[in-house]
């Protein structure tokens, strides 16, 4: 007999703890409840993979642990952000094709909308007084959330002696060489497969976020149930139809813009947000430590303040941290592409980014999702997703160094020695004021435990408070 269910105002089935949902939700139904998702997902991977959980899992019951940390584990192992990933896997479990571009569509775009408005704001008055205040405090916030980030992933990454040298080595290599963060990637996959084929004890495959909430629910108490037999001929061909059409949504513009304009600031953003892409193990943080050697450095798009800007206006709004390449490109096609109209410049620049970012996540769960078990199954590839979570906490810690420099510091000099290339702060120009407002954001995360949104607004308004006082 079907197990007794409640509706809420949209109609919705919902099931009370512990039993089985009696109606299948339609497209529409699990529209509206993706689109809450998308509105929730605040805080990182880590509080996104949270909020999907206690509404997939333990509200809806659609899916049960199990197989939920079974998908968290298939997007682990795909470049890209794995909660967008994550949405968008679990609606193709649910609706197929359909599904999947329902999730993860609904998931990114809020933060499309949010970040984008903020560009535009930020590019309009981002010298006002008032506004840059605002982004002073959230800077001293940002630092003391990517300091945390080093701490987290650190603690589930770095379990061995093995774990630890891959991380040292990855922050030397990219602090005191400027080496590229896909070699870095790259040499640190190598070691973790020839790890595991030499069968290392160290070089055991693991990560991931980790269940939220103290109750198993088990899969067959849910909509899915257990893991299904092999996938019908029919899906397995829709499947790889739409991961191809995916590929050449994406590829497409890319090769047409760098054999039409080959010199274009948008053939910059497209061939190198493309190659982010495909090199996006590990989450933001270490993307964005890429982002800042190459946007700033290489390309010229930002100050190394204004990345932090961005990072904030990511921090502060729902979806995928990665979100903050949008405001990358935005900025860049702003300043670079030369058109009478820059906000109209940054606004294609801006979509395109975000375009080439995600076209191929679509791309990779499409054609990965009818080989997910062999995936998994497959120890060597743990290994070198492993050795390069291990080789991200060393290039996070990085970033968190570079965004210190920028914040602390009014005056950074370039240090080179040989094949030695470094920056560090000339000691005499520390900001006193940027320096304590850093200390006591720090003081919240680590010791008070404040929370993120919490310590975003009260940096914010502390910047504020500083500028009406006259210190910034």
């Amino acid at each position: 007999m079907p197990a007794p269910q409640s509706t809420t105002r949209t109609g919705t089935p919902h099931t009370e703890p512990g039993n089985r949902p009696a109606a299948f939700p339609s497209l529409s139904e699990a529209a509206r409840i993706w689109a809450r998702i998308a509105l929730l997902s605040f805080g990182g991977p880590a509080g996104q993979i949270a909020v999907m959980h206690r509404t997939l899992v333990e509200e809806r019951r659609w899916l049960g642990d199990d197989r939920f940390l079974h998908a968290l584990n298939f997007c682990m192992l795909l470049p890209g952000p794995e909660a967008q990933q994550l949405a968008t896997y679990i609606g193709w479990l649910m609706h197929g094709v359909r599904g999947a571009l329902v999730a993860g569509g609904l998931f990114i775009l809020p933060g499309v909308l949010a970040i984008m408005g903020l560009s535009w704001i930020y590019a309009a008055y981002g010298d006002v007084g008032f506004v840059s205040a605002l982004f002073f405090g959230l800077k001293a916030a940002v630092l003391a959330i990517v300091l945390q980030a080093v701490v987290r992933v650190g603690g589930r990454a770095l379990k061995n002696n093995a774990m630890r040298a891959i991380a040292a080595g990855s922050f030397v290599a990219i602090f005191a060489f400027g080496a590229p963060f896909p070699l870095i990637v790259a040499l640190a996959a190598m070691i973790g497969w020839l790890g595991a084929r030499a069968g290392l004890a160290a070089f055991r495959g693991g990560g991931g976020h980790g269940r939220s909430g103290g109750t198993h629910v088990d899969d067959a108490q849910t909509l899915l149930g257990r893991e299904g037999g092999p996938l019908s001929g029919a899906a397995r061909r829709a499947a790889f139809r739409a991961g191809a059409v995916a590929l050449i949504l994406w590829l497409l513009p890319v090769a047409g813009l760098v054999w039409l304009v080959p010199d274009s600031v948008f053939t910059e953003i497209a061939t190198y947000f493309s190659k982010l892409a495909v090199l996006t193990f590990g989450g933001a943080y270490a993307v964005l430590a890429w982002v800042a050697q190459e946007a700033v450095g290489t390309y010229g798009w930002l100050r190394p303040g204004e990345m932090l800007d961005g990072l904030g206006m990511a921090e502060t709004t729902p979806g995928p941290l990665i979100m903050v390449l949008q405001f990358v490109g935005f900025m860049g096609a702003f300043r670079e592409a030369g058109w009478a109209m820059p906000m109209l410049a940054g606004t294609v620049g801006g979509l395109f980014t975000t375009w080439v970012t995600f076209a191929p996540c679509f791309a990779w769960i499409f054609l990965g999702a009818p080989f997910m078990e062999g995936l998994r199954a497959n120890k060597a590839l743990a290994a070198a997703l492993s050795a390069v979570t291990a080789a991200v906490v060393g290039v996070i810690l990085n970033l968190a160094i570079w965004f210190a420099i920028h914040v602390i510091w009014r005056e950074v000099a370039q240090v080179t020695l040989g094949p030695l290339s470094l920056e560090l702060p000339v000691p005499g120009s520390v900001d006193p004021v940027a320096a304590a407002l850093s200390v006591l954001a720090l003081i919240a995360v680590f010791r008070l435990n404040i929370g993120m949104v919490t310590l975003l607004a009260a940096a914010a308004l502390g910047g504020i408070a500083l500028h009406l006082a006259g210190l910034v």
